[in-house]
This record gives structure tokens, C-alpha cells and sequence, in this order.
């Protein structure tokens, strides 16, 4: 779904990232890394462990704040299954994020990649299935 050598994020599949050469995925019973839901700023990562079902509130928008992210990327499932509403969207901006971007989890981790590189603070909040 998404490959790119020059990282951070390097490879993105079905409930799997490869970040910074860290595998972060839940098999089984088994969990790799933080597991399939990530949080990442800079190349630190995370696991995103607050959001829960398809609808995300403002409190599960968490770990970014107070950090001077000019970009936040929501990675919001494969097929785009996770919603992010307009109060979502105004909280994150009252918490001093300017900017937010919401994109299917191939292309928000491009997107992370891309503005990384440009020497953007850039985070991602990423949903690694549906």
C-alpha cells in the first residue's frame, strides 16, 4: 500500500507499519512495537491507543498538543472508515495546531513523509485497518 526508503515511515500494509526499521503491528496474540494504531512525531512513536470505534472525539486526540505541530495528518483507516468531525477539528485547533489534514492511512503516511523532509513539524495519528 505504501513504501518509501527514506522513512520515517518506510512501509505501510494492512495493520502494519515499518518505522525508523521498527515493525509495529499486531499479530495474534502477539503485539510488534507500539501495535497497529501509531502516534508519531518527528521519528519518536507511540502507540495510539485512545482512539476507539469510527467516530473520534476530541479527547482521543492526544500526545500532539504542546509540542509546536504546524501539521497534524489523521491517518483515518485504509478505507477511510474513521471519522473526524468538525469538533474534532476545532478542538485540535484550539489546542494550537493550525493545520489539519485527514487521509486514508496510505496517503496520510506519504503525505507525513513528504512534509517531514520539507522540515515541517509534522504528526500523524494513524489507524492501521479498516
Amino acid at each position: 500500500m505504501f513504501d518509501d526508503p527514506r522513512g520515517p515511515i518506510e512501509h505501510f500494509s494492512w495493520a502494519r507499519f515499518v518505522i525508523c526499521g521498527r515493525e509495529h503491528s499486531e499479530t495474534g496474540d502477539s503485539q510488534i512495537g507500539v501495535g497497529k494504531d501509531v502516534r508519531i512525531v518527528g521519528r519518536e512513536v507511540s502507540e495510539w491507543r485512545e482512539r476507539k470505534g469510527h467516530e473520534l472525539k476530541p479527547s482521543m486526540i492526544s500526545g500532539v498538543y504542546g509540542q509546536d505541530i504546524e501539521v497534524l495528518i489523521i491517518g483515518n483507516g485504509v478505507e477511510g472508515l474513521i471519522e473526524c468531525s468538525g469538533k474534532v477539528k476545532r478542538a485540535i485547533k484550539e489546542n494550537g495546531i493550525p493545520e489539519i489534514v485527514v487521509a486514508r492511512t496510505p496517503e496520510a503516511c506519504r503525505l507525513y513523509n513528504e512534509l517531514f523532509h520539507q522540515g515541517k513539524r509534522v504528526a500523524l495519528l494513524a489507524h492501521g485497518t479498516c
